[in-house]
């Protein structure tokens, strides 16, 4: 599924079997069925054919140590067959998969960048928004969103990114990764209080950062109209004054109302209505540009299904765009 993209679509699709081998061969939440069961739902819609598959491969060292340290990738190197935490596991060919899905990411970033694609899906694992610099944890190795995004910084100095994280676990990873980043606007709607214990409404930046991390905290049993109206409201308030000139989506599906890891009550069509309204606020902020990279989501049909609805969204507005309607 790596072939060259071509003219038929400009959305993206990044997708490589190798993502099945991240498997810590227990039962665990974050497992290969979950990839098994997006595929198996996009196939039976007609959807893949639809999509431009990415050429992709793994983030070199260089890439991935714009945000972690090289003490960090050699621990993950050398932690196969480990548990780095009671939720995060290295099984034996981890190191190899999560480089894979940082620089599946990270293609995909620079061709929406590049205009070869107008938006893009990445259905990577492992995840990445709990990674911290020096700290894997979370199911999360690698920040794959925030690689990519500094691969984009520093492919154009002074781009101004946008990353949207609706996962229902707070992204501590990258909030704490451009905490202090002028150039890059952090706006997550979680739970809370919940894990990783992060994300108050007070966490707003620091230093040169301050005022561009927004945290939007929603109490158990939220459902679809505050998840919305949380969105909007970043978008309009936040996102809009920020002007950025690419936007990335931490897009978890565990907000869902049917997940297990969850308490927040939002249903399919909420997050095909969340990506509508992204899209269109990035139609006309930055050309569409959007990358959305699979976070959470664990309950396996309302993943398939939200995920499905999320890819029809960004179809559409790479469709509208194509035909002229930007």
């Amino acid at each position: 599924m790596k072939g060259q993209a071509s003219a038929a679509n400009l959305t993206g699709w990044v997708f490589d079997p190798a993502f099945m081998r991240h498997n810590a061969d227990i039962e665990h939440p974050e497992h290969p069925g979950r990839l098994r069961a997006v595929v198996e739902s996009l196939e039976g819609q007609g959807l893949l054919d639809a999509l431009n598959s990415v050429h992709f491969s793994p983030a070199t060292s260089e890439e991935l140590e714009r945000v972690h340290p090289r003490a960090h990738t050699e621990m993950i190197d050398g932690a196969r067959g480990q548990f780095l935490d009671p939720d995060t596991f290295v099984s034996k060919e981890s190191p190899e998969v999560a480089r894979l899905a940082a620089g599946g990411v990270l293609e995909a970033a620079r061709m929406v960048w590049q205009g070869k694609l107008v938006n893009a899906f990445c259905a990577v694992r492992p995840p990445g928004h709990h990674a911290l610099p020096e700290r894997a944890m979370g199911f999360c190795l690698y920040n794959n969103v925030a690689i990519a995004a500094e691969a984009i910084r520093t492919l154009a100095p002074g781009a101004k990114i946008f990353i949207l994280d609706w996962d229902v676990h707070h992204g501590n990873g990258t909030q704490a990764i451009f905490y202090e980043n002028p150039g890059v606007l952090y706006a997550s709607l979680h739970q809370y209080p919940f894990y990783p214990g992060t994300g108050s409404a007070h966490e707003t930046g620091h230093g040169a950062g301050k005022g561009m991390t927004v945290n939007i905290p929603l109490p158990a049993g939220t459902g679809d109209s505050e998840f919305l109206g949380a969105i909007t409201r970043i978008l309009d308030q936040h996102a809009d004054p920020f002007a950025p000139d690419m936007i990335f989506v931490s897009a978890g599906f565990d907000a869902h109302r049917l997940d297990p890891l969850g308490g927040l009550d939002v249903t399919t069509d909420a997050f095909a209505e969340a990506t509508r309204r992204v899209c269109e606020f990035a139609r006309a902020a930055c050309r569409g540009r959007v990358v959305s990279v699979l976070e959470g989501g664990y309950n396996l049909g309302a993943l398939a299904d939200s995920v499905t609805g999320h890819i029809s969204e960004l179809l559409a507005a790479a469709q509208e765009i194509e035909g002229g309607g930007n």
